[in-house]
Parts: C-alpha cells; sequence; structure tokens
C-alpha cells in the first residue's frame, strides 16, 4: 500500500523552494522527514527513549553523515564504506546540537538521537544549512516535550545584497558567510566568518536571516498539524523540594556573595566555594545526604549562580575583581620555539596557548573529500585542548568535537588575511596550555604572532576576545562582560566570541540563551567587544608590530616558477629520474602542478638553501633554453669527435650542440684538435637549423676575422646535368642490353 504523504513548500523568494515530507520513510522513527532543495536531499530521523537515562543531563547526540552515493562517488582509500565523520560533518553536527539542546527541558534526561542524512546531492545547494530544519521538523512530528520549532539558515551578501542559503559558487563572491540559528521569537546561534564587516552590518545580516527562519518554523506547524500532532509524552522529572532549596539558598547565598566579590583566583576560590559546600553537606546527617545529597549539590549550584549573576548586575563587579569591561593582564613572546617555522605564546589571565607554524608545498595542503565538497585548504589550523590544561587528569581519546569546533572558528578568523598570493601551504598548530576563559580567542591571538613571526606576510593582524551577558529580564538590567571566565561563561545569557582587525569583524560563534534578546542589546555587546578587540590587538603588534620581511634561516624558502606544458616531462624525467636526481643534489623539495586553465606546469621549489634553490631554477632555465638565429653564446668543449666537437651553452647548462669541423675556422681543418680542445671556452653564433640535417647549427668561425686571401669555396651542384661525380656516373658508355 502506497503510504499517505504530507508535504509543505518554503519559497525563499527568488524562484528556488525547499520541501519538508514525511510519511514516505522512517516510519517506525519517533519522526522522520525528507528535506529536499533542487536536487539536495536530506533524510532526518529522531528517537527518544522513553525510560530516563542514569544520568544528570540530556544524553542528546546528534549526527550527521553525508553518503558518497548521494553524489554518485565511492568512498576514498582502500575500505570502501563512510567510516568516521569528517571534520565538515562535524562542524555541521556542532551546529544542530548547540541550538536543539537548550530546547528540551533541563529535568528531562531520556537518550536521544538525532540523525540527518545526505542522501542526494546537488551542487548548487549546501546541505549542511538545511541541517537545522529538518532536524526541528523531525521532532515537531514526534511526542518529544520540545519547546518550539526552530530553523537554521545559512546567509551570504553579494553586490551588497543578501542571500539566503546561498550555492558555495555564490559563497565565493560572497564578504559574508554565516549560519543563524533561531525559533519564531529569537535568535540563539550564529557562526560564521565575515570579510572585516561592521558590527551594524553584522546584525542587519543575522536580521535578514531571522526573517527567512520564521517562515521556516511556520512551515514545520503547518505540517505538524495536517499530520495530526501527537501529544507530548509525559516522563519522569528531577525530584524537587521546595523548602530543602530555600534552606540551602539561604545557607549558602551570603557566604557566596562575599568570595565571589572578593576577586580571587581561580583554584582560590573553587577552593573556596567547595568549603562554603561542606559546611552546607555538614547540616545534614549522611542517611539525608545519601537520599537528597544530589539535590543539595544541584541547589547549592543554583545558588551560586544567584550570587555570582546579582553581584554583577547590582555592584558591576566580577569573579576575579573585574570590572565588566575589564580585559584580564596579557603578555606575549614571538620566536619562543628554535626550530619551529613560527612560534608564539599568548597568555590572557589564566589562558596561554602556544602556537606553531610550518610552512610547506601544496602536496602539504589539507585535502577534503567530502560526498557534498572536494577541495583542498592551503591555510589550516589544528586545536589541541589537553586536560592538564584545566588541571585534570582524563583519557585522551581522539579529536574531540569542541577541537574541531574551536580550530575551525580560529582557523576562519584568520584566514582571510593570509594573502592569495602566499606560495606556503600554511599549518597552524594551537597547544592549549592553561584555561580559564576562551582558549578559542586565545588561539586567534597566538596563531596571528605565530603567522608573523613565521614571516608570512598577513595582511593585518587579527584579535579575538570572548565576551558574556548576564540580563534581569525583569528589572531590565543587563551587563557586557569583557574576556569572559570559563565560569563565566556557564551562569551567562549568551557566550559569543568575536575576532577582528581593526577595521572589521572576520569571525564569530555566539549561542544565546535568554529569549527575546532585542537588537539593541546585541549591537551594544558587539561594539564593546570591538572595544575590548582593540585593546587586545595593540598588545600584539607591541610584541610583534609586522611580520618578518623573511622567513627563518632554518625555515624552507619558497620559490614558484611557471614552465610550458611541453617541459614538464623532461623536468620530471623517464620514471621520475631527472626530478628525483635533482631534489638529491639540490636538497630541496619540486613539487610540480599543472594549471587548469593554461596547463602550464607550476613548479614549486622548496628548500634551506638559495644555493639548491637557484640551482634548480638554473636546470628549469637549462630545459626551457631556445637559442635565437643571430645570437652568440659562450659554450665550453665537453666532448671531441672525429668530424666536431660537442659543446655545451655556459647559459644553459646540460644543453649541447656539435660544432662541426667545418665551422670551427675559415682554414681547411685536418684535425679537430688542432683548432679546439677538452674544455675550452669560446664564443659561437647560433646559425639556426641546418636544412640538409634538420639540427642546430652553430659556428665559431663566422665570429673570426677572414685570412688574407681567403677564397669561397663554390658551393656544390645538385644539378646533374652540369657535370660532377653523379653527371659523369650517368654519361658512361653503357653497352646495349640483349633483348
Amino acid at each position: 500500500m502506497i503510504p499517505k504523504v504530507f508535504k509543505e513548500v518554503i519559497d525563499l523568494g527568488d524562484g528556488r523552494e525547499i520541501s519538508i515530507e514525511t510519511g514516505k520513510l522512517a516510519k517506525q522513527a519517533h519522526g522522520s522527514v525528507v528535506v529536499q532543495s533542487g536536487n539536495c536531499m536530506l533524510l532526518c530521523t529522531v528517537v527518544s527513549n522513553y525510560k530516563a537515562s542514569d544520568v544528570d543531563f540530556l544524553p542528546l547526540t546528534v549526527d550527521y553523515r553525508e553518503k558518497f552515493a548521494a553524489s554518485g562517488r565511492y568512498p576514498g582509500g582502500f575500505f570502501k564504506r563512510e567510516a568516521r565523520p569528517s571534520d565538515g560533518e562535524v562542524l555541521t553536527m556542532r551546529l544542530v546540537d548547540r541550538v536543539l539542546r537548550p530546547l528540551f527541558p533541563k529535568d528531562y534526561h531520556a537518550e536521544t538521537q538525532v540523525m540527518i542524512q545526505l542522501m542526494s546531492h546537488d551542487e548548487d545547494v549546501m546541505p549542511d544549512a538545511m541541517a537545522g530544519l529538518a532536524a526541528s521538523a523531525a521532532i515537531q512530528l514526534s511526542d518529544f516535550p520540545f519547546e518550539c520549532a526552530i530553523s537554521e539558515c545559512r546567509v551570504g551578501r553579494v553586490n551588497g545584497e543578501f542571500i539566503i542559503n546561498p550555492s558555495r559558487a555564490q559563497l565565493a563572491d560572497s564578504d559574508i558567510d554565516m549560519v543563524i540559528g533561531a525559533s519564531a521569537d529569537s535568535v540563539m546561534m550564529v557562526e560564521g566568518e565575515m570579510g572585516e564587516i561592521s558590527e551594524e552590518e553584522m546584525t542587519e545580516a543575522i536580521k535578514f536571516a531571522h526573517e527567512a527562519i520564521k517562515e521556516q518554523c511556520a512551515a514545520q506547524l503547518r505540517l505538524a498539524d495536517a499530520v495530526g500532532r501527537k501529544e507530548v509524552r509525559e516522563y519522569e522529572g528531577e525530584a524537587e523540594d521546595e523548602d530543602l532549596q530555600k534552606k540551602v539558598h539561604d545557607l549558602t547565598y551570603d557566604k557566596v556573595y562575599a568570595v565571589a566579590k572578593a576577586g580571587s583566583a581561580k583554584h582560590e576560590r573553587s577552593a573556596a566555594f567547595d568549603a562554603i559546600k561542606e559546611e552546607v553537606k555538614a547540616n545534614f546527617t549522611e542517611e539525608e545526604l545519601e537520599e537528597i545529597g544530589d539535590l543539595v549539590s544541584k541547589y547549592f549550584y543554583k545558588a551560586e549562580k544567584a550570587a555570582v549573576r546579582d553581584l554583577t548586575l547590582n555592584e558591576s563587579l566580577r569573579l576575579d575583581g573585574r570590572k565588566t569591561d575589564e580585559i584580564r593582564p596579557i603578555w606575549c613572546e614571538v620566536d619562543y620555539l628554535p626550530s619551529t617555522h613560527g612560534s608564539a605564546i599568548f597568555t590572557r589571565g589564566e589562558t596561554q596557548a602556544l602556537a606553531t607554524v610550518t610552512l610547506g608545498t601544496s602536496r602539504e595542503a589539507n585535502q577534503i573529500d567530502m560526498p557534498s565538497y572536494e577541495g583542498e585548504e592551503t591555510f589550516y589550523l589544528h586545536y589541541n585542548f589537553p586536560p592538564f590544561s584545566t588541571g585534570e587528569a582524563r583519557p585522551i581519546r581522539g579529536t574531540s568535537r569542541r577541537e574541531v569546533g574551536h580550530g575551525n572558528l580560529a582557523q576562519r578568523a584568520l584566514k582571510g588575511m593570509v594573502p592569495e598570493d602566499c606560495p606556503y601551504t600554511v599549518r597552524v598548530v594551537s597547544e592549549v596550555l592553561e584555561s580559564n576563559g576562551s582558549s578559542s580567542m586565545a588561539t586567534v591571538c597566538s596563531g596571528t604572532m605565530a603567522l608573523m613571526d613565521a614571516g608570512v606576510q598577513l595582511k593585518k593582524p587579527v584579535s579575538g576576545i570572548a565576551m558574556g551577558l548576564i540580563t534581569d529580564m525583569e528589572t531590565g538590567k543587563y551587563a557586557v562582560l569583557s574576556d569572559i571566565l570559563g565560569d563565566e561563561d556557564h551562569l551567562g545569557d549568551m557566550d559569543f566570541k568575536v575576532t577582528g582587525t581593526a577595521d572589521g569583524i572576520t569571525a564569530c560563534q555566539m549561542d544565546i540563551k535568554v529569549k527575546g534578546l532585542s537588537y539593541e542589546i546585541l549591537v551594544k555587546a558587539l561594539k564593546q567587544a570591538r572595544d575590548g578587540r582593540l585593546h587586545i590587538l595593540e598588545k600584539l603588534t607591541d610584541t610583534i608590530a609586522a611580520p618578518n620581511p623573511d622567513v627563518k634561516p632554518h625555515a624552507p624558502k619558497m620559490v614558484t616558477t611557471v614552465i610550458p606544458n611541453e617541459f614538464i616531462g623532461a623536468l620530471i624525467g623517464p620514471g621520475g629520474k631527472v626530478i628525483q636526481e635533482l631534489q638529491k643534489e639540490t636538497k630541496t623539495t619540486i613539487v610540480i602542478n599543472e594549471d587548469p586553465v593554461t596547463e602550464e606546469g607550476i613548479v614549486e621549489i622548496l628548500g634551506t638553501d638559495q644555493n639548491g634553490i637557484d640551482a634548480v631554477l638554473a636546470k628549469i632555465d637549462s630545459l626551457m633554453f631556445k637559442p635565437e638565429v643571430g645570437s652568440v653564446y659562450e659554450v665550453k668543449v665537453i666532448k671531441m669527435l672525429d668530424f666536431g666537437a660537442v659543446v655545451e651553452y655556459q647559459d644553459a647548462p646540460g644543453n649541447e650542440v656539435l660544432l662541426h669541423v667545418s665551422e670551427l675556422a675559415w682554414e681547411r681543418t685536418e684535425n679537430v684538435s688542432d683548432v679546439v680542445n677538452m674544455g675550452d671556452v669560446f664564443d659561437v653564433k647560433y646559425m639556426g637549423i641546418d636544412s640538409r640535417t634538420k639540427k642546430d647549427r652553430v659556428s665559431r668561425k663566422v665570429l673570426l676575422p677572414k685570412p688574407e686571401g681567403y677564397k669561397e669555396r663554390p658551393p656544390r651542384s645538385n644539378d646533374r646535368n652540369r657535370g660532377g661525380r653523379d653527371n659523369r656516373r650517368d654519361n658512361r658508355d653503357r653497352k646495349p642490353r640483349n633483348n
């Protein structure tokens, strides 16, 4: 039986549409939809267990995968099956997770899984922009306790015009690439990169995207109504005890407020808070703590959060004693590591990042092989967050999603400032050594200095800052916090990271936790972030004012040259023999790529010794050497023959030509050695291609004065009727042939 299918269509306003369909696929899931735009199709399924997990948080898993079959391709490598998620897939998972998670009830602890799959790919549609829409639409068809419909979309700007969900080709011409997540009422998440835009321009882009999201949310609700809304499931929430909460609050609040106001360091403050918590626990028996210990801890955290927020709103003071717009002390250092191509330390308060830069050829480019995109990155950044940076001991099991996300943010912040003509592939690695508030922004700052230390000619230095927001909707009070601590990140209503140059924003990441945040407050927060960013930028440029004019002596120098297509084979040689021997002799790395448009060979030469690089360039010049008719060249005798001497052009080693015995001197030459010997250096004139031998012809004698009384020998005749050996032979008497 053909199932009944329900469908809603969203008009993007420029001839494009997005459809949401349900009822045909994956009907045993608690909710499933197919979202389609053009030929791009995403299948999203959601399932949540009816029994709560034995944890005190929501065990939500958002999984996004792109199937190679969707674009008619095979997975790369020997194992022809999709395996671990790529960084691109992980970044999409994070975008969706950050918007969904806050909308589940805080006491909902059932294992929940959102799975999104790219089933069909379209070159003109970027599927990650529709992943949030697919996830929310599937949840709307389920019985999950979920606050409201949300959606996500990408916004770009080409020639001053905003575009919703631009194609990858349009994005290449856009100065904005942002993904916005929102409900119909409130913006909840922003992430992206920009071309040094202003705070007002960024806000306008968010507003434009939000209008599109409102329509996408409405379409989800229409689809759910058409299918028939399910009654929200009942679930066993967390136990609550109002009397206990009041008791813990009364025992805790004033003491926490006093510690918070003292402005102490992280470990000292944590120890003081732990001591207060132990004092609270001392008011209960062991038997009571066994029964209500988790609630006591929960209510202690609530009282602690309330006290710290009140301190900031009422007295404009923060946990470490700073004012709301004050930046922690900063110290920086460059060239710390002697063997790297570039290095820098950035320390801000109790956060520290050590960045290194490595320079390489195009062979070291980061290859991206996804069903929705194939390409390479010649600038990329990796971020590592070891447990010792927060004073913890825990196992390391691969790169976390958080590390992928933070590294991507820092990469997007910096990549626009790497010049297009930078010949190197550049890898930046950030090692977070201490963390108490925004190690990703410390990575941007240390990365900027390390790049300049390495001699990468950044267009402009980039700095970054993490901001926070505390609001009281009832009183209208709010406080924007510059350079937030780790604790402030957890207790605030918005945490946002902004990076940029002195002229504008290059990247951002925002998570907004409060409903109905006004754009007025958002702009104020962004402008306060700009002030802090410029303050940090000044500290960076005090440490290193401009990029070093050249790479370090031990770092590889890169020279790029272009050769015509017909010479590529000669440079490589049979089986790579020529290029391999040349690399060995010159101690360089040589990479040859073919320009896809001109089909010329682009040769990259990487080496620490300039003499080796020069030797490679000389070899290339030699391979491409073409003498001009009538020009004079210096040559050297490299081989003696009975009928001439083989000479080598001095300006093009390896290029040889035969100097015939008849071109040595005006006088008749019986022996070649009478005129020249091995190793002799002299000038010859290039006479062009010999019409008879079809080979290059050079002459020494034409550059010499003619001897006195010299007579030109008459040219040999080709006319057999005018005498000569052949003519005589033809005129011999012949006996008549007997018949």
